[in-house]
């Protein structure tokens, strides 16, 4: 049995909540999610604190200025990049604070490097995805900052095991060449597998702590990102067509983060409705229900800054009453 940073049957956040209160928010977490609680993001706050710019104001010696079109790397930093650096600072008081009895494992996240390439605009007005030296200088400059950010966090919570999980919605994208140029008529081109391994890697093994990555899409590269150094992969359990790369991944020490619960609606359905998909997959590849409740961490399918703050905090609570329904199952 491979051995994770969780205990069995634990779930989490994937890392989005409503509102704009952090200790609000974090109190929740923490409450709802005590065997895995995250750093939650507040994109409801405005500009800054978005996933891009929150994770553009951990670069190193790259600034980003906030234009009508979006990101875009500046000269110099200025009064956005201070509003982003005054979110996250208030967001780190309030988990050091809220947090300081926590001894088991606690996510942050940040954008991974291709995402934020997708994203972010040279000072061209074209995607920084668009010019391989520029994403080359972006990759080493966000791994510089994410290892300095995790060590941020370890000496906040030096009794907790920090996870940081990478969010590359983008990747899919990047890979097929879907990803479309500034203007929007025409598309960049792919990058080959290799290539995007190489950077995946490079921040991941930078950062030195638990490596998750997240991707919300239906084609998710799962051989790629286990290749890169993922320990975990966060997925949406709805979106899952290519079971036996699931199968190959277990066996192989990777775990999962499924995401099990819409991350917006009105009603929630009973733990075990949510549960049977997860429970039915490893059925049919043929794993033991004690590796289900080991490897698996339950979160909703996506983040909650949509949802109302009553849905989010339920979805949160549905999580960790399903993740029991494993860990008791896996007992029996």
């Amino acid at each position: 049995m491979h051995e994770f940073p969780w205990s069995e049957g634990s779930a989490t956040g994937v890392g989005s909540y409503p509102g704009e209160d952090p200790a609000e928010a974090l109190q929740v977490v923490i409450g709802e999610l005590p065997d895995l609680p995250h750093l939650p993001e507040l994109p409801a706050r405005g500009p800054g604190a978005d996933m891009i710019a929150r994770t553009a104001g951990l670069l190193v010696d790259l600034a980003v200025s906030l234009q009508p079109s979006g990101w875009r790397f500046a000269d110099h930093p200025g009064g956005d990049t201070s509003r982003t650096h005054g979110y996250l600072a208030q967001d780190l008081d309030t988990l050091e604070e809220l947090g300081a009895d926590v001894e088991g494992p606690v996510k942050i996240q940040v954008a991974g490097p291709w995402t934020l390439a997708a994203s972010i605009e040279m000072r061209s007005g074209e995607r920084a995805l668009a010019d391989p030296g520029a994403v080359r200088d972006l990759t080493a400059s966000l791994a510089e900052g994410v290892a300095a950010h995790v060590r941020d966090v370890r000496r906040r919570l030096p009794r907790a095991t920090v996870l940081l999980q990478l969010d590359e919605p983008s990747l899919p994208g990047v890979l097929d060449g879907s990803v479309p140029t500034a203007s929007g008529f025409s598309r960049i081109r792919s990058v080959e597998a290799p290539h995007a391994e190489e950077r995946l890697r490079h921040v991941i093994e930078t950062a030195g702590a638990f490596p998750i990555v997240h991707c919300c899409a239906r084609r998710v590269p799962y051989a790629l990102l286990r290749s890169a150094g993922a320990k975990a992969i966060s997925a949406d359990a709805s979106l899952i067509r290519d079971e036996d790369a699931i199968g190959e991944a277990v066996e192989a020490g990777t775990g999962f983060l499924m995401g099990v619960v819409p991350g917006r609606g009105t009603r929630l359905p009973a733990p075990a409705k949510s549960v049977a998909p997860v429970r039915e997959l490893w059925h049919r590849l043929g794993l033991s229900p004690r590796s289900l409740a080991a490897s698996v961490v339950l979160t909703p399918s996506c983040g909650l800054s949509g949802a109302t703050p009553a849905y989010a905090r339920g979805a949160l609570r549905h999580c960790r009453e399903a993740g029991r329904i494993l860990r008791d199952s896996a007992e029996d």
